[in-house]
């Protein structure tokens, strides 16, 4: 029996949806691995571009996307969605994930310090002499959530000061923080290089507490707190072993090259429109090396640290008992 027309157009039907769907596996798998940065131009994150520039990604065989996006929390909610595999953002996040059941690791630690500074407006430099006098002040963060929130709260919190006496306000990094600064909605605010250097050097704001180099934020945190890295869900990284190592080779030689470069040599492998002021983007550059480690490897007394600073004030991680060993392994960095 020869089949009817309508019998035959629905199987042409079956056939292209069986063949669209086989594509659309095909594209889902096709290799690409897609990074989600918490604000890509920030210098804390610079490896992510730096890699990219020096060719790394491409020397390992990976086809890697770097998207971006504002805030750390904002990365790790495409993280959690299944969007991007990875997320170039504050270890911190894989902490506050465990309480809340979701198995997340750091496989690539880029710096072993926030690299955050609190910047005091100039017109309110003259009342906020410290995080002891924010008590009725509005404070700027990235986003409500996310790492300068929970950085903001502890220091405020160290002088006795809780978070229903100040009003976090979301305000972005880069040039939104900038003007915020400059419209007065934020008295003060936690941002990292090149915006501290910018508005240092245009006389917004001045820095009330540093912590882009070990000593600072020793004096404010009382130990490293190793923040920028790449994480990724556990299971990404268990089915994943071979494209996890390379990503972590691959960074592992930026962060080498970080720390046998000056700070000009780096700059020039940077795009052009991350430098408008190229001699600023050195100055900030310069600034900010401490903050690198040298091998990837996550710091000693790291994961302790960030656990007490976190305790301290964030009800879901307080009292809780947290597996530090499942939030971050150096497994890929050494194994080459």
């Amino acid at each position: 029996m020869q089949p009817t027309y309508r019998a035959t157009r629905q199987i042409a039907i079956a056939s292209s949806l069986l063949f669209s769907l086989a594509s659309q596996h095909a594209v889902a798998d096709d290799g690409k691995i897609t990074i989600m940065v918490g604000g890509i131009t920030k210098l804390i994150y610079l490896p992510a571009r730096l890699t990219e520039q020096l060719g790394y990604f491409k020397d390992e065989g990976l086809d890697v996307e770097l998207l971006s996006q504002p805030a750390g929390v904002d990365a790790e909610n495409e993280l959690l969605a299944g969007a991007v595999q990875g997320v170039v953002g504050f270890y911190d996040h894989t902490i506050d994930l465990q309480t809340k059941g979701k198995d997340v690791k750091a496989i690539v630690v880029f710096g072993q310090v926030p690299g955050e500074v609190e910047m005091v407006s100039s017109k309110a430099a003259g009342t906020i002499k410290s995080m002891a006098d924010v008590k009725g002040k509005t404070l700027g963060v990235t986003g409500l959530g996310s790492s300068t929130s929970f950085l903001t709260q502890y220091l405020a919190g160290q002088h006795g000061v809780q978070s229903s006496n100040y009003t976090m306000l979301p305000v972005g990094a880069d040039a939104s923080f900038i003007a915020a600064i400059r419209q007065n909605r934020i008295d003060a605010g936690m941002t990292t290089e090149p915006t501290v250097s910018a508005l240092e050097k245009s006389g917004d704001a001045r820095v009330l507490v540093d912590m882009r180099t070990v000593e600072g934020t020793r004096a404010a945190l009382g130990g490293t707190y190793p923040a920028s890295s790449l994480y990724a869900q556990a299971t990404w990284v268990a089915s994943h072993k071979a494209d996890a190592a390379k990503l972590a080779h691959a960074f592992a030689r930026t962060l080498q090259f970080i720390h046998t470069h000056s700070a000009e040599e780096i700059a020039a492998k940077m795009p052009d429109d991350y430098q408008k002021d190229k001699g600023m983007y050195v100055s900030a550059l310069k600034a900010s090396l401490p903050m690198y480690t040298a091998d990837g490897r996550m710091p000693a007394d790291g994961p302790q640290t960030v656990l007490k600073v976190l305790s301290a004030f964030n009800p879901s991680v307080k009292g809780r008992h947290i597996d530090l060993a499942r939030t971050f392994t150096n497994e890929f960095v050494s194994s080459k």
